[in-house]
């Protein structure tokens, strides 16, 4: 059985908690993609089965945030688990906000937190920063679709963020309140959408947890992808697992592809040719 389950992910559990919840359930193997801070809830899609192979191809979709920032206070996570580093600082208007995030949209350069799974030399930057090690994490590329802010709280903001993969919103926050003057740190995050996954069509961690039925919150392998689909015939698709390749007139790139009805993976055509980048079948 392969496909995914668009799990909510509860605050206070880890995204690896949960997967093993989605694994119990369909005793298959089991992946999430997208990890979620314990502190953090929403949308964690996990494949089950071969249906994490297609994870690759999925990595670089939008997703979209919920994010409270309090301004004037300052973790060492930059979150509200971690220690208070810094205190009593200046609280923004709003009419300093909205100037400042026009230059938070598109592709801006981010450092990734010090508190992070990012690695520097085979060591990952949290447990360097747990061990008190003085180290740089470089800065990436990342884009920003839109970014819109309202205040909720006497220091508070909610931001409501459109990203691509990879973009971590503690540093928004630090940046954001670091080009306004001060400090701030991320109180709350949740996570509203991730690709085809919304948090509207996600199934909750207790609902799953009591379904005697999971199977009926799987989500085919199929529905994840949004590539063209390329239908082989039988003797193609028996040409194809001995080995033997077929040329296909068909523009170049990735391709849903089918034998039949059967959904088989994720194939790229190069010069006419086909070749499966991720198997999804059986």
């Amino acid at each position: 059985m392969n496909g995914f389950i668009n799990l909510f992910k509860p605050e206070g559990m880890s995204s690896a908690y949960c997967a093993g919840l989605v694994k119990k359930k369909f005793q298959q193997p089991c992946g999430h993609m997208g990890t979620l801070d314990p502190l953090a809830s929403g949308v964690l899609p996990v494949g089950v089965g071969q249906a994490s192979r297609l994870f690759r191809f999925l990595l670089e979709k939008r997703k979209t945030y919920l994010a409270e920032f309090t301004f004037g206070e300052e973790t060492d996570t930059l979150d509200r688990g971690g220690a208070v580093t810094r205190r009593g600082g200046r609280v923004p208007e709003a009419a300093e906000i909205e100037a400042v995030l026009p230059s938070f949209t598109g592709k801006i350069l981010q450092t990734p937190p010090r508190f992070s799974a990012k690695c520097v030399n085979g060591k990952r930057g949290y447990q360097l920063a747990r061990a008190g090690k003085d180290f740089v994490l470089p800065p990436k590329e990342v884009e920003i679709y839109s970014l819109t802010a309202e205040r909720v709280g006497e220091r508070t903001y909610r931001f409501a963020v459109e990203c691509g993969g990879g973009t971590y919103i503690r540093s928004l926050c630090r940046d954001i309140a670091e080009t306004c003057g001060t400090f701030a740190t991320m109180t709350s995050l949740v996570r509203t959408r991730s690709g085809i996954f919304t948090a509207e069509t996600a199934v909750s961690f207790d609902e799953l947890k009591e379904s005697k039925t999971p199977e009926e919150y799987l989500i085919a392998s199929e529905e994840a992808v949004d590539f063209a689909k390329l239908v082989l015939t039988e003797k193609e698709a028996t040409r194809l697992l001995n080995g033997l390749y077929d040329e296909y007139a068909v523009s170049e790139g990735l391709y849903r592809v089918y034998s039949g009805k059967d959904f088989w993976g994720v194939g790229e055509v190069r010069d006419k040719v086909l070749k499966m980048l991720a198997y999804v079948r059986g």
